[in-house]
């Protein structure tokens, strides 16, 4: 019996490695069997992972220090994810912030930053590894992590420089995918609703969030921890051949109304 999600042997870069969805997607892939680099800016957080992941799954794992925004530390990054495993099957560009600022209000600095983080250090991501890994082995799976705030605008907080680099990560996906899908590169994004994370936890549970929640997710509910893992595997799949340039929102349905 084929298993259409099985991971084994592979290897996944995930940026933003550090805490809440990143480490929830490296579980995933874990559990299907691909070794892991985690790759984010805090060394305690990334071998703190690493170790997890090779103790819980039994997979090989990697901590590696670099900020996504300085380019030389982008391809010092791949080449020693390729020296030490040969090879990059998966890249999840899950690296981001997210200022909340009065459109009226916001600096250059603040919109430059953003878009730094965000945008350009999704295309570092995907430039070193698709020329370094993915284009002479004729083969990759290219996951960016958007937001439904790429698709639409919200009113429940100031985040006009989130939505405008959140909006480039989505059409950059299609541009990578038309330029690489016919070099045996799949590339695709994941728009996530509100999740749950350290971070939002306490917010999601205001009770003003909660009757926000109720009002404009059709689901009436955030996002569980895990609820983003299936998405994440099936793009990931060397099974998933031809789903290339898709845009799946995992929110609840918040952008279908």
């Amino acid at each position: 019996m084929k298993n259409y999600f099985d991971l084994s042997g592979q290897t996944a870069v995930i940026t933003g490695c550090s805490t809440g969805l990143g480490v929830q997607m490296a579980k995933a892939l874990a559990n299907q069997g691909s070794n892991i680099v985690c790759l984010a800016r805090r060394r305690e957080k990334v071998d703190e992972n690493a170790a997890m992941l090779q103790q819980e799954f039994g997979v090989k794992a990697l901590g590696v220090v670099c900020d996504v925004t300085d380019t030389e530390q982008v391809n010092a990054a791949v080449q020693q994810v390729i020296q030490e495993f040969g090879r990059i099957d998966i890249l999840i560009n899950n690296a981001g912030t997210g200022g909340v600022v009065p459109a009226e209000e916001m600096s250059d600095e603040v919109f430059a930053h953003e878009m730094e983080i965000d945008l350009f250090g999704c295309f570092k991501m995907a430039r070193a590894v698709a020329a370094k890994a993915m284009l002479p082995a004729g083969y990759g799976r290219i996951i960016n992590i958007a937001s439904m705030y790429g698709l639409v605008g919200n009113k429940i907080a100031p985040t006009a420089a989130y939505h405008a680099a959140k909006g480039g990560v989505v059409n950059l996906t299609r541009a990578l995918a038309s330029e690489w899908g016919g070099r045996g590169i799949t590339v695709n994004a994941i728009c996530p609703g509100y999740f749950e994370t350290p971070l939002t936890k306490e917010t999601l549970d205001s009770p003003f969030f909660q009757e926000y929640a109720r009002t404009m997710i059709p689901m009436a509910r955030y996002g569980k921890e895990g609820e983003l893992d299936t998405a994440a595997i099936f793009l990931a799949s060397p099974c998933n051949t031809y789903v290339n340039g898709a845009i799946l929102p995992v929110d609840g349905g918040y952008t279908c109304m």
